[in-house]
């Protein structure tokens, strides 16, 4: 029987460490789970890419396609994998993060292996950290405009069945004039621009949308910053 790959118990013990790092700054602390593809050929181009000095990129954790886990920066730490961006109130998200890179071309699905690993590894992490389920964010979600992963390929529906993430309940059309107030009410950054934050949205939870905004939209993101509102505290029922 083949061995099932597994989380690290122990969340300081790393099993490639990068040298990317440095101590979470001022006050922080972990609010944030943040998901990335690493757009490279292979898991081990990433591996080398995270651990090159001269990159001055990392992440905490790299998933490959068949599902290994390797560690590269300690919980404790700041990983450099969410560069320029905020969510909600928070603007330094390297320092109040966990970051959380998965092996992907940005091209092609991302298979069975994979999504069970990180399902087991953002439970790991979630429950050590106290974190709710829409603590749990893409990296375009903190940087529209500027970055599209894990992209439309992501099964974030997945995550969200099995509360490691957050989705919209189905409901009435809403008016699209709202959509914008109640994106930014659920995390999305006021700073970027309108069209911008829609691309951003829909890459989570519209994947195959186009156009401009419309009341499905605005639906999903009213439900979501009534139930998730990001500088609010817990969510409502």
């Amino acid at each position: 029987m083949a061995h099932e790959p597994r989380t690290i118990p122990n969340p300081m013990a790393l099993t490639h460490p990068s040298p990317n790092y440095g101590d979470r700054r001022g006050d922080a602390r972990i609010s944030l789970v943040v998901l990335h593809y690493t757009a490279m050929t292979t898991a081990a181009e990433a591996l080398e890419r995270l651990r090159e000095p001269e990159t001055e990129v990392s992440a905490h954790y790299l998933i490959a396609e068949d599902g290994t886990l390797a560690s590269l920066v300690a919980e404790d730490k700041r990983a450099w994998h969410a560069g320029a961006g905020r969510w909600g109130a928070v603007g330094d998200v390297n320092s109040a993060s966990i970051g959380i890179e998965l092996a992907n071309d940005a091209r092609s699905p991302f298979p069975e292996p994979q999504m069970s690993a990180l399902e087991r590894l953002l439970g790991d992490v979630m429950a050590r950290h106290a974190l709710a389920p829409q603590a749990v964010i893409a990296h375009s979600d903190l940087a529209p405009g500027r970055k599209r992963d894990p992209g439309r390929l992501f099964d974030w529906r997945r995550l969200a069945q099995a509360g490691l993430s957050v989705w919209p309940n189905t409901g009435p059309d809403a008016d699209p004039a709202g959509f914008l107030r109640d994106a930014r009410a659920f995390g999305y950054t006021a700073d970027a621009p309108p069209d911008d934050i829609l691309t951003a949205f829909r890459l989570r939870f519209r994947p195959d949308a186009d156009g401009p905004v419309d009341a499905i939209d605005a639906a999903m993101a009213a439900d979501l910053a009534r139930r998730f509102p990001v500088d609010a505290g817990p969510p409502t029922s």
